[in-house]
């Protein structure tokens, strides 16, 4: 009898490994033939970023920043997805090879669900920025983190078809910057990073592509390594990156990938 019911049990298991290797196979050769231009900027590394260990980084709103090297740089985007400048950074991202992370407008989300999932297909990192980018820290705490959720649960919808408010990424940047001591305490319960940025071009100031691009280079020649904010809805910044993303690779400065910790498992976590 014994002998009788595992054969079955054992075609089972080879079955699901041979589905399980389907599944991953288009991943590996993604990332196999992540780069097929030798010349490209690419993405150097992936930076797995824990909540625990890094619950606020940023340097222009907290103590603490990502451990980047030396002209290393994470590039991110925010207020997101907008049809037209979001392609076009999407193109100038891809035709370098670069991963970025994009801390999405929940109620832009909702309008277009179908970027979102183009986004994530591509690879980059989906963050979270609230439902309607108001200023969060002049709301009840309640409010405030209602509205956060609301956003949350938009991202989740569009990524997975199901409304949720624990996120996929728990990574979250307050619209202007603008937190309170009471929001950062709730969100780091939770196991929600919260970035700020170590420089930006202050690109919500209107101004022409090549400005922007002095304007960024200044700051990124004086730092020479950190989290960049830009804003992919800004139609000036979407034409500029492609320049800078040059800038970047002719003056070897190396891009990193944030990502999510993988989960602790039961033997890793504290007693």
């Amino acid at each position: 009898m014994r002998n009788t019911s595992s054969r079955p049990r054992s075609i089972l298991n080879a079955v699901a490994m041979l589905v399980a290797l389907a599944a991953a196979a288009p991943i590996a050769s993604a990332r196999a033939a992540e780069c097929p231009r030798k010349d490209a900027l690419g993405t150097s590394r992936v930076l797995e970023v824990d909540p625990a260990t890094y619950p606020r980084v940023g340097l222009k709103s907290f103590p603490q920043t990502l451990p980047l090297q030396d002209k290393e740089v994470v590039l991110t985007f925010d207020d997101g997805p907008t049809p037209g400048p979001t392609d076009k950074v999407l193109a100038a991202l891809s035709a370098e090879c670069v991963r970025a992370t994009f801390f999405m407008v929940g109620r832009g989300v909702s309008e277009h669900p179908e970027m979102v999932r183009r986004i994530a297909r591509l690879g980059h990192t989906i963050g979270h920025h609230s439902w309607d980018h108001a200023f969060l820290d002049k709301l009840a705490p309640d409010a405030a983190e209602a509205n956060i959720d609301r956003g949350i649960e938009a991202v989740e919808s569009a990524l997975h078809g199901t409304s949720s408010a624990t996120p996929g990424t728990p990574f979250f940047r307050f619209p202007y910057f603008e937190s309170s001591p009471d929001l950062l305490a709730r969100l780091e319960k939770r196991g929600i990073a919260v970035f700020g940025a170590d420089f930006w071009a202050s690109d919500w100031i209107k101004m022409a592509p090549e400005e922007e691009l002095k304007l960024l280079i200044g700051r990124l020649e004086t730092l020479r390594k950190g989290i960049i904010l830009l804003h992919d809805p800004r139609a000036q910044t979407a034409a500029m990156l492609p320049a800078f993303l040059r800038y970047l690779r002719d003056n070897r400065y190396r891009v990193v990938h944030i990502v999510p910790a993988a989960p602790k498992t039961v033997s890793e976590q504290s007693p």
